[in-house]
């Protein structure tokens, strides 16, 4: 099976109540170094760590309970062909 990279940019919005579940999501992750989450992710700040769990949730689905739900966060897509 072929696969192909495709670059994307996004643009999102977030709660501070999001932002607080990310965070202590981080928090919580900490306390497991030899977690698979860790795998790519040495050398990022907490900031850097709970914006990507922010988004993670949103791009995968995990705050839509209706459709296009992620619609509302998700305010300017950027794509590229070659990455």
């Amino acid at each position: 099976m072929e696969t192909q990279k495709v670059k994307t940019c996004f643009t999102i919005t977030f709660t501070d109540d999001q932002f607080q579940k990310a965070k202590a999501y981080v928090e919580d992750m900490r306390k497991h170094p030899n977690r698979v989450y860790w795998r790519g992710k040495e050398g990022k700040s907490d900031t850097e760590l709970i914006i990507e769990q922010i988004a993670h949730r949103i791009l995968s689905g995990f705050y839509n309970d209706a459709p296009y739900h992620a619609g509302k966060h998700i305010m300017r897509m950027e794509s590229g062909v070659t990455a």
